[in-house]
């Protein structure tokens, strides 16, 4: 008796725990797509002026879009976070077409200490604090743009945040689904958006203790 007992107790355990599993795909799921349908395809402001410009690492479009914007007149400097090791200005020079050197030389910061989006967000605070800004466009690619607006708004509440999103040619936002390598790059950056989202919000919660642990766990690693 006492075995059927555990036995039915262990049948509807596993199906209370598939079920869960079955709702949890279903919502992730449901989630990635909502968060693929509303990645930006186009800026929305192009006209806005800024105090800064920051360009995220990680593509070469980023740079001429954002030496573009500054040509243009769409901010006083630009920062570029998460540069390599060993970069200079004299490098970045060779990288770009020659109308846009003198802008190099005269208006763009090199920040050096980012590794990721979360020290992007950091050593992008300190410059903006210590140049007095309270407005930044931000470039960086369409799919990594909410999560970066994300960790940059949880270091600079006060601050406006303009994206400037940049769509990179190898990732195939429309039909994405159809295209394995986007598919995966988007669930990927999907879960690190949620993991962001909830770290902000465990940072309301908290008064903003949670911002220094952070910072001990990424200086601990």
């Amino acid at each position: 008796m006492r075995q059927r007992q555990r036995g039915r107790r262990r049948e509807a355990l596993l199906q209370a725990l598939l079920l869960a599993i079955v709702v949890f795909g279903l919502l992730w799921l449901g989630g990635l797509l909502t968060f693929a349908a509303e990645l930006p395809r186009q800026v929305a402001d192009p006209d806005r002026t800024t105090d800064g410009i920051v360009v995220l690492t990680g593509g070469a479009a980023r740079l001429g879009t954002g030496l573009d914007l500054l040509a243009a007149g769409k901010a006083k400097r630009m920062f570029i976070s998460g540069v390599h090791p060993g970069t200079s200005k004299g490098v970045l020079r060779q990288l770009v077409e020659p109308a846009a050197r003198d802008e190099i030389d005269c208006c763009v910061d090199l920040g050096f200490a980012a590794a990721n989006t979360f020290g992007n967000a950091i050593e992008t605070a300190d410059w903006v604090t210590a140049n007095g800004y309270k407005s930044l466009r931000v470039v960086t690619a369409n799919y990594h743009m909410p999560r970066s607006l994300i960790e940059l708004h949880r270091r600079l509440p006060n601050v406006e945040l303009v994206p400037n999103p940049v769509s990179p040619e190898q990732f195939k936002l429309a039909d994405w689904w159809a295209w394995p390598g986007t598919a995966y790059l988007l669930a990927e950056e999907f879960d690190k958006y949620l993991a962001a989202l909830i770290a902000l919000r465990l940072e309301q919660l908290t008064g903003g203790r949670l911002n220094a642990w952070l910072d001990w766990a990424e200086n601990a690693a």
